[in-house]
């Protein structure tokens, strides 16, 4: 089985599918590895690590999809890369199959098997290959030290000759995986935390990282791939009617409420923006699908009111070696499933292949 693992072009993407410390165990399980030149040297993972792991360096994506078996990448290829995939052959990656319908089609048209990344069931056999997961507690972890570096004030309590400084109050909305990896940094660096979700469910986690659980009256059930059940319009005015209520008592707020192809929940109006302190940060993870707040600029930090509100898209990207560590275990454990004594068995009768392919290519059985 050989497995081709391209240089990403997407531009601000410093990830790598595969990095050398996975390639090794690839190498070790009889796996053939592939890398283009440079494919990990964003991610800080030069050529001769990946020679050294024993992979085969090649110089352009062209090469790389001519040898391969299946190619392992983080972003959907572009159109170009796409041209240059074998029919019959796979491929692994974001490929965001509820949003980008005619890239999915495209890639169909292509002859190409497709793994989406995001697709694979929340289920406990797959828990290694969570790559939405992983990269969440990336982008839970950079939203906290965004918010501590842009807020003007301490985030700890602090006792000087000087005085005491008041620690910060950060909030956080929504407790999935990037909730609780933001409340959690947040509270190691001394910040006083509340979260807010409204799955009752989390509370118990929420209060395990030392933060308070806001009860605001709205509640929803979870769903069964781990997400909160979309509230109803009154709900939702309710909700945002609670939130508006108490935001103003925070220095920070760090929103998380994200479902997979879907609008982002609108969590923050305006008017609670202008009622927050100046001085005051909001960090939007849910900035690429529109954002929390209704005053998110995707891909932008913006000032509001005297508000700096963070838009940044791609969190995970900022922090390419972890992130990229994460995300190659994930796609190692799905490429080992779809593996046999060394030779792709694609069995569509189980949950993980059939829930994560997207595409299927001429001959593979439906």
């Amino acid at each position: 089985m050989k497995v081709g693992v391209p240089r990403e072009t997407v531009p601000g993407e410093r990830r790598v599918a595969l990095v050398p410390e996975a390639v090794g165990r690839l190498v070790a399980n009889g796996f053939e590895i592939i890398v283009e030149a440079a494919a990990g040297e964003s991610a800080f993972f030069d050529d001769d690590a990946y020679a050294k792991a024993g992979a085969l360096r090649v110089e352009t994506f062209a090469e790389v999809a001519a040898r391969a078996d299946a190619v392992a990448k983080v972003r959907a290829p572009s159109d170009d890369e796409r041209e240059l995939l074998r029919e019959g052959s796979v491929l692994v990656a974001f490929l965001n199959p509820l949003t980008d319908r005619e890239g999915v089609e495209a890639l169909d048209a292509r002859g190409v098997t497709g793994f989406a990344l995001e697709s694979i069931p929340r289920i406990t056999r797959a828990q290694s290959m969570d790559a939405l997961s992983s990269q969440s507690t990336v982008a839970g972890y950079k939203a906290a030290l965004i918010a501590a570096e842009r807020l003007p004030r301490f985030f700890p309590l602090l006792m000087t000759a000087a005085g005491t400084v008041a620690p910060a109050k950060v909030l956080v909305l929504g407790a999935g995986v990037a909730g609780l990896q933001a409340i959690a940094t947040a509270r190691r660096l001394g910040a006083v935390v509340s979260a807010f979700d409204t799955r009752p469910v989390v509370k118990e986690q929420v209060e395990s990282l030392g933060a308070t659980f806001l009860e605001l009256g709205v509640r929803g059930e979870e769903t069964e791939g781990g997400y909160a059940r979309a509230l109803t319009e009154e709900e939702q005015a309710r909700q945002s009617e609670e939130l508006a209520r108490v935001i103003p008592d925070f220095d920070v707020v760090i929103t998380t409420a994200l479902v997979p192809g879907r609008p982002a929940p609108r969590l923050i109006p305006a008017g609670a923006v202008a009622g927050m302190r100046r001085g005051s940060v909001i960090v939007d993870l849910a900035a690429e699908a529109g954002g929390n707040c209704e005053l998110t600029e995707p891909g932008l930090e913006v000032e509001r009111e005297g508000v700096t509100i963070v838009g940044l898209t791609n969190l995970p990207s900022t922090m390419p070696t972890h992130a990229s560590q994460l995300l190659s275990r994930n796609i190692s454990a799905l490429l080992t499933h779809l593996v046999a004594d060394c030779e792709l068995r694609l069995d569509f009768d189980d949950e993980i292949t059939a829930g994560a392919c997207v595409t299927r290519a001429p001959g593979v059985p439906a």
